[in-house]
């Protein structure tokens, strides 16, 4: 499918791995001139010249878990131009027992899944109401709408980007700018390999059989899909959100769940 992507210019936050990656490589691949980010400049590096042979990338190694790492990225992305399609992924988890969670974890938390994007949209999203168009998409989870008890300082990160992004599309009315939540299923990246690998150390099982386990017995048993998300499954979904295709969704979280989360609304 032909998204109308040609021409425009496209910020992704945490992209050299996981979901953002899979997010840049969609996006560039439909024609959109893409800049991606991490913290950690070799991945740049490495992710910029894999995903080139794709289409247009460029990269910014920014920590933006800071207020100074976020303005690092805004004036990287100033240089070439206004910013049309803005995608809020940078984030992290961990699972943590509620009463095992220290107010520097709760802090921590927020400052990277919910402030990058508040600090980013508040940047970028003035220019987009004053050309007429533009995208935003936060990446939540199914644990927006159905938090773990787990991981209670990253459900509450997921579920605040929703009220976020609706507040924000609040300020679009009349406009070419939308802006939407996707609450993405569970799916399988970098990291949670890591974390599955770490915990069948642990339990002296296999990420393998770890990653099995959470459907057939733990929390995913609520899933349609029944697997690991892939990140190219989710990023289709969130590559036609950006798209002038989806003109008519705003202020909405649709889900890229799986099925995960057990409720008509």
């Amino acid at each position: 499918m032909n998204l109308d992507l040609a021409g425009k210019r496209a910020l992704v936050t945490g992209s050299t791995l996981g979901i953002g990656r899979a997010i840049a490589e969609a996006l560039a691949v439909e024609g959109a001139a893409v800049i991606i980010n991490s913290r950690n400049a070799g991945r740049v590096e490495t992710a910029v010249r894999e995903i080139s042979a794709r289409g247009a990338v460029t990269g910014c190694a920014a920590d933006l878990s800071t207020a100074a790492g976020a303005q690092t990225l805004i004036e990287f992305a100033a240089h070439g131009g206004p910013i049309d399609i803005l995608v809020n992924n940078a984030g992290t988890f961990t699972v943590k027992e509620f009463f095992d969670i220290e107010d520097v974890d709760w802090q921590a938390m927020f400052e990277l899944n919910v402030m990058s994007g508040v600090r980013l949209s508040r940047a970028l999203m003035p220019m987009m109401l004053e050309r007429g168009w533009g995208r935003i998409v936060f990446i939540g989870s199914d644990q927006s709408s159905k938090p773990n008890p787990s991981m209670a300082h990253y459900a509450m990160t997921k579920t605040a980007l929703v009220s976020i992004a609706r507040s924000l599309a609040e300020r679009t009315r009349g406009t070419g700018v939308t802006v939407n939540t996707v609450q993405v299923a569970p799916t399988w990246t970098d990291g949670v390999d890591a974390f599955m690998r770490q915990m069948a150390a642990i339990e002296g099982s296999t990420p393998d059989k770890m990653g099995k386990a959470y459907f057939a017995e733990g929390e995913g048993r609520t899933s349609l899909l029944a697997r690991w998300a892939r990140p190219e499954e989710i990023a289709a979904v969130v590559a036609f959100l950006c798209s002038p295709l989806a003109s008519a969704i705003n202020g909405a979280a649709p889900r890229a769940d799986g099925g995960m989360v057990r409720s008509l609304f």
